[in-house]
């Protein structure tokens, strides 16, 4: 299916994923990378998002999240990778990526670049993951 929802892993679909709603509301997460995926997974649950883990097939969800959260590995794809998501999901779209340099986390331009709400750059902390999901939210 290509949708695997977290921590609940319900098989009963949109209602009981409703049921279930956090305190905070739902993000997708696009991560390629397991380890990263998972450690994604744990910050913001413990921040109280439910998370949404995606795969790389974005047809249109059943899941309306407030903000989708994408490793953007490759910069020759990334206009086909943002637009396959924009089309999935009516929400900002914060990238991931190692290629992204250090000064350019909060940079608007890149944002703008890339047709996304924010970008930031790997590695990052706990801290500076959940200050970008925060920014990616508020901002419209």
């Amino acid at each position: 299916m290509g949708v695997r929802r977290r921590p609940w892993r319900d098989a009963n679909g949109a209602h009981a994923l409703r049921n279930l709603v956090s305190s905070q509301g739902y993000i997708v997460i696009v991560e390629p990378d397991d380890l990263i995926r998972e450690l994604l997974e744990r910050w913001l649950g413990e921040a109280g998002y439910g998370v949404v883990l995606s795969s790389k097939d974005h047809d249109r969800s059943m899941v309306m999240p407030q903000l989708v959260i994408a490793d953007i590995s490759d910069p020759g794809s990334a206009g086909a990778t943002i637009g396959a998501l924009q089309a999935a999901y009516s929400a900002p779209i914060l990238a991931l990526s190692a290629r992204f340099r250090r000064g350019l986390g909060g940079s608007s331009e890149a944002a703008q670049r890339l047709h996304v709400g924010k970008v930031l750059p790997k590695p990052f902390t706990r801290e500076e993951l959940l200050a970008a999901v925060r920014e990616a939210i508020e901002e419209p």
